[in-house]
């Protein structure tokens, strides 16, 4: 359990003592709920401190509002433009009914001057901001870069994977052909009904192959060895390196047992190798068409996880976004956590910001999986209530204790390892939920059942 000590440097609260002093150089104001205070680009602007209710603090990034502070009581909002006479960099509003103290420039620096431990502080406390809005802005600019370079790679990606799938399938077809074709000129070797066994042999494998069959580890090698000892005792010189591509095709000793009563022993060795053969070149162009078929997916998933060239707010699908995630994630769930898809099969398209809500999926599938240590059962629940939607993430991780559980929302708290977590995921989670799109999020957990629970009203004003 970390908790950064970045917060409480740029986020200080003043003492009552601190504040009663500050009051002999301002004004007190009585603010309503959603009064600017002071708008981003103000040529002027004042210092104020919260004497009661919440202040946020906002700013615009490529269009859309960013949260970057909620200020409370004893704490205060100003930054170095204020000094330096530049334009405001963000915009501060009234969450409900608060009371603030106005402090107007000039003041403000004789008070940084006079005050020396509580002046120190505020410095500090706006410069180490500064830094930070300044960091952000950047890691912004590197996320909207990253942004235009994966859809300008979708795109690239795209036509290169779908031709060669188209390929890989043409392919497959010449290559049944070329064999047929083959095994149709050796008249004097293989008769036509000899040919007949051999093929109808060949396509049962073929068709094994490509739909994907998969034996555990075990019962393959189990199979190689009794086929191995079969090819052996048939004179098959090369038997331990047919085996294994023969098992693959779904080959075994029963078709060969059948194939010696139809096949000269000179004709069963031919075929049998002709076979092998075939199943290596299908095998081949099954693992390309394959990996075509996984860029493919992966290039559909990068589009939709970020709603490549469509608009912001718009009608969504959950579940295309829950899978889109799933998909980009793939690689922290595929080697030992079980995903149980339980989806509401009535569930309603609704208006969101998807891009954002697929940052939410990732942020807790993510932490999920972390605190499963790879290995799990990760279960996602869909479902109407009322006039909202909910979605709940569960795991069966180690569990969050109960001591931080009200914390976990908060910027810079994590509870993972140094180096792991920034503690930037939830409080990011809960910006998207509550702030952007007014809904609701809450989290229970105990060891082996951490649940996250998300509602979202339908329609977005």
């Amino acid at each position: 359990m970390l908790h950064d000590p970045n917060a409480d440097r740029l986020f200080p609260t003043l003492s009552d003592e601190e504040l009663q002093r500050l009051r002999e150089h301002g004004r007190e104001l009585q603010l309503m709920d959603g009064v600017t205070i002071f708008q981003e680009g103000d040529p002027v602007y004042q210092f104020y401190v919260v004497l009661e209710g919440e202040v946020q603090i906002t700013k615009t990034v490529h269009g859309e509002t960013q949260i970057l502070a909620l200020h409370k009581r004893g704490q205060f909002t100003g930054d170095l433009s204020m000094l330096t006479g530049t334009p405001a960099i963000a915009t501060a509003r009234a969450l409900g009914s608060s009371r603030v103290l106005e402090i107007d420039p000039p003041t403000f620096k004789r008070i940084l001057v006079e005050c020396s431990q509580g002046g120190s502080v505020i410095l500090n406390a706006m410069v180490g901001r500064a830094h930070e809005v300044e960091f952000q802005l950047q890691q912004q600019e590197k996320l909207a870069a990253l942004g235009r370079l994966s859809a300008g790679l979708a795109h690239e990606l795209n036509n290169p994977a779908a031709a060669g799938h188209r390929a890989a399938q043409q392919l497959r077809e010449a290559i049944a052909t070329i064999q047929t074709r083959l095994l149709k000129l050796c008249d004097e070797l293989f008769p036509a009904a000899q040919r007949e066994a051999l093929v109808t042999v060949q396509q049962s494998a073929i068709a094994y192959l490509t739909a994907g069959h998969r034996l555990a580890p075990l019962e393959q090698s189990d199979r190689e060895d009794a086929l191995t000892d079969w090819l052996d005792d048939h004179d098959f010189a090369n038997g331990w390196t047919l085996a294994p591509v023969l098992v693959a095709g779904g080959v075994d000793i029963a078709q060969l047992d059948k194939l010696t009563q139809q096949l000269t022993s000179e004709a069963l060795t031919e075929g049998l190798s002709w076979l092998a053969e075939t199943l290596s070149l299908a095998s081949l162009v099954n693992e390309v068409e394959q990996s075509t078929s996984r860029i493919s997916t992966l290039v559909k998933a990068i589009k939709s996880y970020s709603y490549m060239d469509q608009a912001p707010l718009q009608e969504i699908d959950l579940h295309e976004g829950l899978e889109s995630t799933l998909t980009i994630l793939n690689h922290k769930l595929k080697y030992g956590i079980t995903v149980d898809r339980q989806y509401a099969s009535n569930l309603p398209r609704i208006s969101a910001y998807g891009s954002e809500l697929n940052q939410v999926w990732t942020n807790l599938i993510d932490n999920a999986a972390y605190a499963m240590n790879g290995k799990g059962s990760l279960t996602i629940r869909t479902a109407i209530d009322h006039d909202q939607v909910f979605i709940e993430i569960a795991d069966t991780g180690s569990g969050i204790p109960p001591a931080v559980q009200t914390h976990i929302f908060e910027p810079f708290f994590t509870t993972k390892g140094v180096g792991d977590g920034s503690g930037l995921g939830l409080d990011i989670v809960r910006r998207i939920i509550v702030n952007r799109h007014h809904g609701e999020v809450r989290v229970t957990s105990q060891p082996g059942d951490t649940r996250f629970q998300i509602w979202l009203p339908m329609h977005q004003k």
